[in-house]
């Protein structure tokens, strides 16, 4: 048996029956299809930043994708056109774009994990999402059997959410194109934290290179760059989605509660808010998992939590906001082999 804590940025997790690791795509296509034709569980891992894996572990087959390698065409009008297989680390390929003069993505960078897991989650830092860039999305299709590839448009891309998170396991992604602006200026900024660390105003474009060692150094303030020898990177990032709630409920808040309007009328609620205003500050927690002593979005392993301490703890903040306010808080992370 394989452990998979250490597949995982939170390093708990119990242990695979089977294991395997897929080099290239075409070995992924025929581990996964084979498991199916056997009916065996399959769990697949890239960088295994956005996974709890229960002290149980996985009764099946875990795969971890490690398919690398990018194609690109560039053109003065079009833009790069970017094919990056699905194993690839995302914040690596985030730097070799910045490197190479193609903007719009310098504002997700330091986002662990990668490059087949962003379209999954719509992954989205500092007032971007990779729904904004991302062209074609190449996919195994479990069910059919066959090959699908899904322009951006058919990928159903909302706040953290696709069609890929609403079938999940169906879709095995192979790669992401993305089509990426041409120089040296960043996409406009969008979030007040980074324009005030850039010095520019909100819709402004600054250097692209800027706009990452900007988000590097924010991201890094909150724990949310990883380092082995900081526990606060022991994580998953953010563990809860920011609510989308109807009007009313967003005027029942205190004035002091953040509201980000939505263009269907609902308004979308800052869960470090809801989760600070419980009474859950940075720290909050014991020895074994707390959360972030940068960032009370975040649940951390200290360095010897299993993943009973870590969803122990999860339920006691959702459960203390639900009191508090009202509103059920949402995972970010999958959680496999428990319920939280």
């Amino acid at each position: 048996m394989t452990e998979l804590a250490e597949l995982t940025t939170f390093r708990v997790g119990g242990p695979a029956r089977e294991f395997a690791t897929a080099t290239d795509e075409d070995q992924l296509i025929r581990t996964v299809a084979a498991a199916d034709d056997a009916g065996t569980p399959v769990l697949l891992i890239g960088g295994g930043s956005n996974l709890l894996i229960g002290d149980r572990g996985f009764d099946g087959l875990a795969i971890r994708i490690a398919t690398t390698g990018d194609t690109s065409e560039v053109d003065s009008c079009s833009g790069a056109m970017v094919t990056v297989a699905a194993g690839e680390s995302w914040d690596a390929f985030v730097a070799r774009t910045v490197d190479r003069g193609w903007s719009g993505l310098e504002a997700l960078s330091g986002i662990p994990g990668s490059v087949g897991a962003t379209p999954i989650q719509n992954v989205g830092a500092y007032g971007a999402e990779v729904a904004q860039t991302i062209a074609r999305v190449r996919t195994y299709d479990r069910q059919q059997k066959k090959i699908t590839t899904f322009t951006g448009a058919e990928c159903d891309f909302s706040y953290r959410h696709s069609r890929f998170k609403a079938h999940p396991g169906r879709w095995v992604v192979l790669s992401v194109t993305f089509q990426l602006p041409l120089g040296e200026l960043s996409a406009p900024v969008r979030y007040r934290e980074l324009a005030d660390r850039l010095g520019v105003e909100i819709g402004c474009r600054a250097p692209a290179p800027a706009v990452r060692t900007a988000v590097l150094a924010l991201r890094g303030g909150k724990g949310m760059v990883l380092d082995a020898d900081d526990h606060d990177t022991w994580s998953a990032g953010s563990f809860f989605t920011n609510p989308i709630v109807e009007a009313s409920v967003a005027a029942s808040l205190p004035d002091s509660a953040p509201r980000f309007p939505q263009t269907d009328g609902r308004v979308k609620l800052s869960a470090a808010w809801l989760i600070q205003n419980a009474g859950f500050d940075k720290g909050y927690g014991n020895s074994a998992a707390s959360l972030s002593t940068k960032h009370v979005l975040a649940l951390t392993n200290r360095g010897n939590a299993a993943a009973k301490d870590l969803l122990d703890l999860a339920r006691q903040v959702r459960a203390g906001v639900e009191d508090r306010w009202g509103i059920r808080l949402v995972n970010e992370p999958v959680i496999i082999g428990e319920e939280l």
